[in-house]
């Protein structure tokens, strides 16, 4: 059997030493060699050895040593030797060491005897301690604090001892210990003492503390720490009383040490609810945000103040400016929660200063380098962003800074800014003329498709006046360049040059891939529009790379073609409109189909290696008959569905979040039969303001059901697991706390039988990414008695996983452990699991950055598209949701949903890509995802694509 133990060494796996071997180098006279010996054995014992022939050799050599190695050694191997036979009975021999540890405790030396008290303080048997008592109570009053403060220690120990045994050996324990603390100038000693009155006689260490209160900013760091630990027990079983220590916790919030402090702000939280109380400890938690230079401690302090603002919001508004102070860290984590806490106290009074400050951070990050700048940037925008839709009038304040940063070389940080200035402009009418000039005056710092994209959009859905519609035909035709994009000569090479256009890299042009759409869907898109950062094609005829617009198209993403031409277009129609000169908007309609026209034929031209896509070339052609034909009600859907449907979607999306926002307002109610209390009318003799301040906030508390709230949670009831029946000698169920990646069971056994169960014992064995992290220690259960046992494990992963175990115990009528089979117990990946939201952009993006979806490559010889997924379709066993024969062969890109009932289940979503290369061969892959789960599947063996040239 398994048996508890208190000492850790490591033990290097090798050749282990022979008890000869340790026998004969502990009965010589060399120092070192009993030093290398006694270790061995101590090191042999705690690997299961016994040897029992080295005990006497160790009395007869050992003990009369007066090395202090040696004795510390002797101490250790005392502490893990079996001092009990099987029935629990002292052995004789250890009567021979009682002496040698009374000579030890009147040693001259005080290591000796300091060393020796800490070793009392872990023997458990009354029989060996009982002659040692006037020696531990001697070394109480020595003169060193180091034997002292352990002589208080060993006092504690053997008045703890199960049973009455420790009372029969230190009947006046508490008395003694209390002189001591009156007298003892020690801080350790003090501490020992304090803890042990704490433990043992709660209320003299009350009546010391009280006593005291005045002195307790003066204790030492340690002794604060155990009053304050003292304060929350009795405070926990007496509420009523925690009055009379608020004084103390607050003169502690002054303390030098950062631990005291941070402590002290945790009990008063805790205790008191008066609003003096919590701002006293919000300030000292921001006080600690910024004095304290570790990561993690500002991370905890950052956990304290976000239970604090969901607590006490009004409270935690007025400290938003201090809290916002922890931005100076170069932590992103800590950034990144500082900013969450800060957008949730947002008020009008306030607004002004915190935009103030996120403005200034904004510049930091421009005018400073460091490396995840860009990222910072990104967070700042986006919590901008927010303050704007909440408050619209400091929109005016910080969109022309923001647009700045269009060009971006963090594309997710430019990308925030452009959706920022889109919902700004349709919000705020009044900046819908100064957003139009700044946006066409930068916009020549874009670099990046789908800022450009979005930029097109609001340019061409929000120039209204003849000047603004002017300037936005001119910006988009000065960013283009020259046309045409190319010139071709008779020979049917390029004008410029004698050589093929320079090849730009393989994931820009050649690769397009589907992308995840809000509803779980896919959609075509070109991968140049990710990679437009790199470097773009310069085919002969193209000007400089800094025209932007012209660039992309170049490099091959003929989707911002596409936006060009749909912004012209709205720009054209809208310039009939408030255009007086017929010819003037007859020149700027020539003007868009010859670029429109341009770009069809860089599409389809032989020279350039991307060809257009489909998609972008029916939606250039689709403008081009717009242009040359135009009806009211076409004109109508151009100019105004778009914006409309716009807003009905900002509209939306304000109120979701209203619903959302009324949904985590729980409003709690009193109980029926629930006392009311009229705090008017109690007396207020002898109460300073803040004790009445935390009268009447628990009031509040009690009339709107808040104390109620953790008590009568009706769910616990759900928790509550039945292990064994009700049939068994031993009855056991298990109350499961789930709390983030703990997992902890509160078991309580109670023995049904007329016997005394000895040795009871808890087994438990975890299924699955689960790990035990201590072992329960065995237990004596008296007749009809019961007893509660705790078990903590530790969640590693998302699976589901499984405890099991048994209990088993002893009888004393029976020589065989009885074993009782538990029931098993489910961990679901839902109780550890709390539900969130995220943006779509942010889901994307962690969607393509984790990649939740398996992907198979698939590459054939087959060079025909339908046939292809015909095979793939019977070799796998699936059925396709889209018939191949509606399959448009002439697309480069190919999709199919196909369900595979067969192989992955009803639940099983798989999608096949197919591509073909500019050799003529296909290729492409297979994704696989569940729908009801929402993660990836693994594929394993499970799914073989036969093919030509094998699997």
């Amino acid at each position: 059997m398994e048996k508890s133990c208190s000492i850790l060494v490591h033990f290097d796996k090798g050749s282990p030493a022979m008890a000869n071997e340790i026998k004969e180098a502990l009965e010589g006279s060399d120092v070192e060699a009993k030093i290398d010996a006694m270790k061995k054995a101590v090191m042999l014992l705690l690997n299961g050895e016994t040897l029992p022939q080295i005990f006497i050799t160790i009395v007869r050599y050992v003990l009369p040593s007066d090395d202090h190695t040696v004795q510390k050694l002797l101490l250790l191997y005392l502490e893990i030797i079996d001092k009990t036979d099987a029935r629990g009975r002292v052995l004789p021999e250890m009567i021979l060491i009682c002496q040698n540890l009374r000579n030890n405790l009147q040693h001259a030396n005080e290591y000796i005897r300091g060393v020796t008290l800490r070793f009392l303080c872990r023997l458990s048997e009354p029989e060996i301690l009982e002659p040692l008592v006037p020696s531990v109570l001697a070394n109480l009053e020595h003169r060193h604090p180091f034997v002292r403060r352990h002589a208080l220690l060993a006092v504690a120990a053997i008045h703890r001892l199960p049973g009455q045994a420790g009372e029969q050996l230190l009947p006046d324990a508490s008395e003694l210990v209390e002189k001591v603390l009156a007298s003892e100038q020690d801080p350790s000693a003090r501490r020992n003492a304090f803890l042990m009155l704490a433990t043992c006689a709660q209320t003299r260490a009350v009546v010391h503390l009280l006593s005291q209160a005045d002195h307790v900013p003066e204790w030492g760091e340690l002794l604060q720490m155990a009053a304050l630990d003292l304060i929350r027990k009795v405070c926990r079983s007496n509420p009523s009383e925690k009055g009379k220590y608020i004084k103390i916790i607050i003169s502690l919030l002054n303390s030098p040490s950062a631990a005291v402090v941070y402590e002290s702000a945790g009990t008063l939280v805790s205790l008191s609810s008066a609003p003096t109380a919590i701002r006293a400890a919000a300030n000292t938690y921001c006080q600690l945000l910024v004095s304290q230079s570790d990561n993690n401690v500002k991370l905890i302090v950052l956990d304290r103040l976000n239970e604090l603002k969901l607590l006490h919001r009004e409270i935690m508004v007025e400290m938003i400016m201090d809290v916002l102070r922890a931005l100076s860290s170069p932590n992103l984590d800590i950034r990144r929660k500082t900013l969450d806490i800060a957008l949730d106290l947002i008020t009008s009074r306030n607004v002004d200063e915190v935009v103030l400050m996120l403005k200034k951070e904004v510049v930091k990050t421009q005018s400073t380098e460091l490396e995840k700048n860009g990222e910072y940037r990104q967070m700042l925008v986006q919590a901008i962003h927010l303050c704007a839709i909440k408050f619209p009038e400091v929109a005016s304040t910080v969109v022309h800074l923001l647009m700045d940063f269009l060009g971006d070389t963090n594309v997710a940080s430019a990308i925030d800014v452009i959706l920022f200035v889109r919902e700004i402009i349709e919000a705020n009418p009044k900046l819908r003329v100064s957003i139009i000039t700044r946006l066409l005056d930068t916009f020549y710092q874009i670099c990046t498709a789908r800022v450009c994209s979005c930029a097109l959009w609001i340019i061409g859905e929000y120039c209204l006046s003849l000047s603004e519609v002017e300037s936005g035909i001119q910006t988009i035709k000065q960013f283009l360049g020259d046309l045409p994009f190319y010139v071709a000569t008779e020979d049917g090479e390029a004008a410029d040059a004698s050589k093929k256009p320079q090849q730009v890299s393989t994931a820009t042009l050649s690769s397009r891939r589907p992308v995840v759409l809000a509803d779980g869907t896919y959609a075509t898109q070109s991968a140049a529009s990710e990679t437009a950062l790199s470097a773009p094609m310069v085919l002969p005829g193209s000007l400089a790379s800094s025209l932007n617009l012209r660039s992309l198209i170049l490099s091959g993403d003929f989707f911002v073609g596409a936006v060009v031409a749909c912004t012209l277009t709205k720009l054209v129609l809208r310039l009939e409109e408030v255009q007086p000169s017929k010819a003037e908007a007859n020149k700027a309609c020539t003007g868009a189909l010859l670029i429109m026209t341009s770009m069809l034929q860089l599409g389809q031209s032989s020279f350039f290696p991307q060809p257009i896509d489909n998609d972008s070339h029916d939606r250039i052609v689709l403008c081009m008959r717009l242009l040359c034909n135009t009806g009211d009600e076409v004109r109508k859907i151009w100019l105004q569905s778009c914006r409309q449907s716009f807003a009905k979607m900002l509209a939306e999306k304000q109120f979701r979040e209203a619903e959302e926002i009324k949904a985590k307002a729980q409003i709690s109610h009193a109980q029926p039969d629930d006392l009311i209390d009229f705090y008017h009318l109690k007396t207020r003799k002898g109460m300073s303001q803040l004790e009445l301040e935390d009268e009447v906030q628990d009031d509040l508390k009690r009339a709107t059901g808040e104390f109620m709230r953790d008590g009568d949670d009706a769910n616990k009831l759900n928790r509550i697991l039945q292990l064994t029946g009700f049939s068994d000698p031993v009855y056991a169920e298990a109350f499961v706390t789930v709390h983030h990646y703990d997992i902890v069971l509160d078991v309580t056994v109670i023995n049904r039988t007329k016997e005394t169960l000895q040795n009871l014992c808890l087994e438990l064995a975890t299924m699955g990414d689960l790990k035990l992290v201590d072992r329960p220690q065995n237990y004596t259960l008296a007749p009809e008695s019961s007893k509660q046992i705790r078990a903590n494990i530790k969640v590693s992963s998302t699976e589901t996983g499984v405890i099991f175990g048994n209990i088993v115990y002893e009888t004393s009528n029976v020589l065989e452990r009885t074993v009782v089979v538990l029931n098993d117990i489910h961990i679901d990946i839902m109780d550890y699991i709390s539900p969130a939201t995220c943006a779509d952009v942010t889901f994307r993006n962690m969607w393509a950055e984790f990649e939740w979806e398996n992907k198979v490559a698939v590459n054939s010889l087959i060079q025909d598209e339908k046939e292809f997924l015909n095979h793939i379709i019977k070799s796998t066993n699936m059925k396709c949701l889209t018939p191949p024969s509606a399959l448009d062969g002439e697309c480069g890109f190919l999709a199919a949903n196909l369900y595979a009932k067969s192989v992955f289940g009803e639940d099983a979503l798989v999608n096949i890509s197919v591509e073909k290369q500019t050799d003529g061969k296909l290729s492409g892959y297979i994704r696989i995802r569940s729908k009801t789960q929402g993660i990836a599947l693994s594929l394993g063996d499970k799914i073989t694509l036969k093919q030509k040239g094998g699997n």
